[in-house]
């Protein structure tokens, strides 16, 4: 039989290997991508998941056909110039999001073009 002493040794040893493994594995965490891999939109309709990976390479998408700007070559965050709610000059985040991945996706034949089908989650 095994006894206590053995059983107290074992079970501490445990515990320093467990231990051991934790602070590693939070010692060591992966880099944080460039590029976001996944977004999450919240809005009223509901949450919206959008992929980079699948659009820039499935469909072989450059970053400016989406995050685009008329006057300069540069890649800009949708929210930086489109605002909650749009006017004359500037459509809204949403109505510019609807134009751009929905006019693409009918453009293309790829991809939801049905509300539910983006807004899901």
């Amino acid at each position: 039989m095994t006894s206590q002493r053995n059983l107290k040794a074992a079970v501490c040893i445990m515990i320093v290997l467990l231990i051991t493994g934790i602070v590693c594995y939070a010692s060591f965490t992966s880099p944080v991508p460039e590029h976001p891999l996944r977004l999450m939109f919240q809005n009223k309709a509901g949450k919206v998941l959008f992929t980079h990976l699948s659009h820039t390479d499935d469909y072989s998408l450059e970053c400016l056909d989406c995050h685009h700007n008329i006057e300069d070559d540069e890649t800009y965050n949708c929210s930086e110039c489109h605002e909650e709610t749009g006017d004359e000059d500037m459509p809204s985040r949403a109505d510019a999001f609807h134009a751009q991945c929905k006019g693409c996706h009918e453009d293309s034949g790829a991809g939801p073009v049905e509300c539910n089908s983006c807004h899901a989650l």
